[in-house]
């Protein structure tokens, strides 16, 4: 397929793609085409998501069932799944998959458990720090053209394990079909106490201002589409959000030893996701590229999504070709991928030098999709460059901390003057004669 080859890391950085999440300019012309058909000529996307937003928060459910209506075919009364829907589904998924999201959730389960922070309080200087987990929660999980129960174990069971009181899950159906029975049942393992079946901007709205059906939430996590990343930015101070999230994004960083088949598979299994999807081949061996181009060429044809695969690799998709790995790993973090594949070597030999990556896979068994599904840390993972400053999603997203100040009045008086120099200094006598008071009180009392 004649991957796109760029030579030299210097000439890499200038020219990879990179998609803003928020990039309304860059949708597909079917899309526009549709928002104008729905909202009116000449509405733009970004208007449309401030319409849904304002209707939602002023009519509640009614405008949710209207646009469910609208952007999902969902013809509904009443938008929660019932307990009738729950069993249903439960009877529907065969014995093999409810046991696999019942492994990938204990797995889930106990990554989370050990990366759970502890209380602290030291008596004797009277300081701690109390942690305590948010109340109530709203989830998204994709949905539309395909089905993401995966999702919903990578995001409520870290909540559950963070001690979260009540999780809620929104999903949309697929067009106009009922929602899809493995969702239900991943949200049943995870321990959701509320799903219901909508989508996009209005599940972002009405779990951010809440309706009579939906209630208010205190934080949104989950990833979705650029509409979904849009309403969360725009709701963000209602409540908090996870972070705003753009197409995936995977750099496989491979070496002479790498098997050329496994890294085509990697890069089409990312590239698959949907056409804005980024992957990536960087390594120091050109025979390894030809190698792979080939790969690539062969297995694209034989996947049933190979279409969407060979839209990302002609549109985003890169190799680049450097002198050195450690070149090679420059490069990565000046990228900041979302996904890190080390297909090298001796992976764990370069773990220390990887500075910026929103999760990290090492050697060939170990690949993203694993991640994707099964190997225990959450896939809602920082995209974009955003793996700079942000992290994949875990319990600490669901908890808030609280310090506590206990001071006995010997550990006052060691620190009170010194309170009392700053105070005065930025000129606030009212703080300065608020400790000195307690001052006094202590030189009389002794």
């Amino acid at each position: 397929m004649a991957l796109n080859v760029i030579k030299g890391a210097q000439n890499a950085e200038n020219v990879l793609v990179r998609i803003d999440p928020l990039d309304l300019e860059s949708l597909p012309e079917s899309v526009l085409a549709r928002t104008e058909e729905a909202f009116g000529k000449g509405v733009s996307p970004l208007e449309s998501v401030n319409q849904m937003l304002i209707d939602v928060r002023r009519e509640g459910d009614a405008a949710v069932l209207r646009y469910a209506k609208l952007l999902d075919g969902s013809d509904l009364e009443d938008f929660r799944v019932t307990n009738a829907q729950m069993a249903q589904a439960r009877d529907s998924v065969s014995k093999e998959l409810r046991e696999s999201l019942e492994l990938a959730a204990e797995r889930v389960r106990d990554f989370h458990e050990a990366t759970m922070p502890s209380n602290w309080v030291d008596r004797e200087k009277g300081l701690g720090e109390l942690i305590r987990p948010l109340d109530r929660v709203g989830l998204y999980a994709p949905g539309g053209s395909a089905a993401y129960p995966s999702t919903v174990l990578m995001t409520a069971v870290p909540a559950r394990v963070a001690g979260v009181r009540e999780v809620i899950l929104c999903t949309p159906p697929q067009w106009g079909e009922a929602l899809n029975p493995a969702v239900i049942v991943a949200a049943e393992i995870a321990g959701v106490d509320a799903l219901y079946q909508v989508g996009g901007v209005p599940a972002i709205a009405a779990m951010a201002y809440g309706t009579a059906s939906v209630p208010k939430v205190d934080k949104i996590c989950g990833p979705g589409n650029i509409f979904v990343s849009y309403a969360k930015k725009l709701v963000q101070g209602s409540v908090d959000i996870d972070g705003v999230f753009g197409p995936t994004e995977t750099i496989v960083l491979a070496d002479k030893t790498a098997n050329a088949t496994f890294c085509a598979a990697d890069l089409i299994a990312q590239a698959e996701h949907d056409p804005l999807a980024t992957a990536i081949l960087i390594t120091n061996n050109q025979e390894l590229i030809n190698q792979i181009d080939a790969e690539v060429d062969r297995m694209i044809a034989e996947q049933p999504r190979g279409d969407v695969a060979q839209a990302a690799l002609d549109r985003q998709g890169r190799v680049v070709l450097v002198d050195s790995l450690e070149e090679a790993v420059d490069l990565v973090n000046r990228i900041a991928p979302e996904h890190l594949c080390l297909l090298l070597d001796d992976p764990w030999s370069w773990v220390d030098k990887i500075k910026h990556a929103g999760g990290l896979f090492l050697g060939e068994f170990s690949p993203e999709v694993m991640g994707d599904y099964i190997a225990g840390p959450s896939h809602v993972m920082p995209t974009g460059g955003t793996a700079r400053f942000g992290s994949a999603l875990s319990v600490h997203h669901f908890l808030r901390t609280m310090p506590v100040v206990g001071l006995s009045p010997a550990e006052f008086q060691k620190l009170g003057k010194a309170a009392v120099h700053i105070a005065d200094a930025e000129g606030l006598s009212g703080h300065a004669s608020a400790i000195q008071v307690r001052l006094d009180s202590i030189a009389k009392g002794a």
